[in-house]
Formats: structure tokens, C-alpha cells, sequence
């Protein structure tokens, strides 16, 4: 994608809203549209970085009864479906606890999942996490903020793998919310130091938004609200909503 100077597109859905069938379906869909890599949540309790779009998606999910471990069931149902697209989760501590770190990520690796970020876990406690995490081929993914100093870029860029999430501000996730750019000092700096591509997220609701996360140099941008939006939209009309 550097290369065609094109930016990397990765949609974020919750994995079983609004039931399995038409999750698959959905996931199946945002491949075929050109998604370059997926960001994929596990429904959970107390969403604690989402907005009310992601947790209407999360509340949909546990309404058609859907668990953590149907979720992995259909992660390697995608795997096997789309051998080579990146599949990242993006989650949050007691999921991971629930299992057993260790646990957890050997799972993670069994059905092909390539990337995990736990949203609610700071860096300076990240260490069981990243250390199991590596272990088991699993890319640590670690949440660079748009008011980050040096110490805090230099430990992402000493951790974190396979991509940097960097946060378009402060917040909730969701399309509500508008991405304050630019962040290309960020950028900047996470290159200087080494650390894993930038995809940006939080409030990239149009394809602008994306366009100036790629201009201000990010590798690409990650997109959740919006298109779990869609699927509230057409709720009661699922041939639509794909």
C-alpha cells in the first residue's frame, strides 16, 4: 500500500451484532468492499472507550446470546475464509482475564488472530499482556494519545507491534465526535523512534477524514462508528445493510 501511496482502510465491527449469521455475512462484505485489515470487537459488558453507537452493537450482540467463545468459534471461521487478511481484536482486560492471560492468547493464535489491543490496560501494566502476547505470534497493540510525551512514544515504540492505534482526541469512539487533526507531529516523532505504522482512529466518519490521517502521515485509518451506524440503520433489513 506505501508504495501506491495509498493508506491502509480498516473497518472495526462487534463480532456477532446483530446475531453470528449476519456478523459473518457483514465481515465477509467489508472484505470483499477492499478493507485491508479488520478490527474486530468482542461484545462486552462495560465498554468503557466506546460511544453509544458501539455499545448499541455490543447490547445487539448479547441480545442474539452471542459469548466470547462463539466469537473466537467465528474468528476461525473468517480465518479459514480469508487466509491473509490482517485480523486484529480490540478488547478490553476481563476478557482477557476470564480465560487466563496466557490462556487467552494461545487461543488467540490457535484461530488466527494477528493483533490485539486491550483498550483498558496502561502501558506500564501491559508487561503480562505483551510478554504473553509474543509468546503465542500475537502483535501487542498498544493506543498512542494525541497528548503523548516522549517517555510514553518511546515506550509504544518500544512494545507495541504491528501497528500503532493512534487517537485522532480524547474521548469516546464514535462518528458523533469529529477527529481533531492534524497529528503530524506525532507521527513524526513515533517514526523517529521506530515504533509500528500509525492507523488512526476515533470520529474518522468520512472518507476526508481518512484522506488527512493518511496526508498527516499515518498508514491508514481505523473506522467503527460509522459503519456499525450502517448496520443500526438496516437493522430489520439485512440485505440492505450489507
Amino acid at each position: 500500500l506505501k508504495e501506491r501511496k495509498e493508506g491502509a482502510f480498516v473497518p472495526f465491527v462487534t463480532l456477532g451484532d446483530p446475531g453470528i449469521e449476519q456478523s459473518l455475512k457483514i465481515i465477509d462484505t467489508l472484505i470483499e468492499a477492499g478493507a485491508d485489515a479488520l478490527e474486530l470487537g468482542i461484545p462486552f459488558s462495560d465498554p468503557l472507550a466506546d460511544g453509544p453507537t458501539i455499545q448499541n452493537a455490543t447490547l445487539r450482540a448479547f441480545a442474539a446470546g452471542v459469548t466470547p467463545a462463539q466469537c473466537f468459534e467465528m474468528l476461525a471461521l473468517i480465518r479459514q475464509k480469508h487466509p491473509t487478511i490482517p485480523i486484529g481484536l480490540l478488547m478490553y482486560a476481563n476478557l482477557v482475564f476470564n480465560k487466563g492471560i496466557d490462556e487467552f492468547y494461545a487461543q488467540c493464535e490457535k484461530v488466527g488472530v494477528d493483533s490485539v489491543l486491550v483498550a483498558d490496560v496502561p502501558i506500564e501494566e501491559s508487561a503480562p499482556f505483551r510478554q504473553a502476547a509474543l509468546r503465542h505470534n500475537v502483535a501487542p497493540i498498544f493506543i498512542c494519545p494525541p497528548n503523548a510525551d516522549d517517555d510514553l512514544l518511546r515506550q509504544i515504540a518500544s512494545y507495541g507491534r504491528g501497528y500503532t492505534y493512534l487517537l485522532s482526541r480524547a474521548g469516546v469512539t464514535g462518528a458523533e465526535n469529529r477527529a481533531a487533526l492534524p497529528l503530524n507531529h506525532l507521527v513524526a516523532k513515533l517514526k523517529e523512534y521506530n515504533a509500528a505504522p500509525p492507523l488512526q482512529g476515533f470520529g474518522i466518519s468520512t472518507p476526508d477524514q481518512v484522506k488527512a490521517a493518511i496526508d498527516s502521515g499515518a498508514a491508514g485509518a481505523i473506522s467503527g462508528s460509522t459503519i456499525v451506524k450502517i448496520n443500526e440503520q438496516h437493522i430489520n433489513e439485512p440485505e440492505k445493510m450489507l
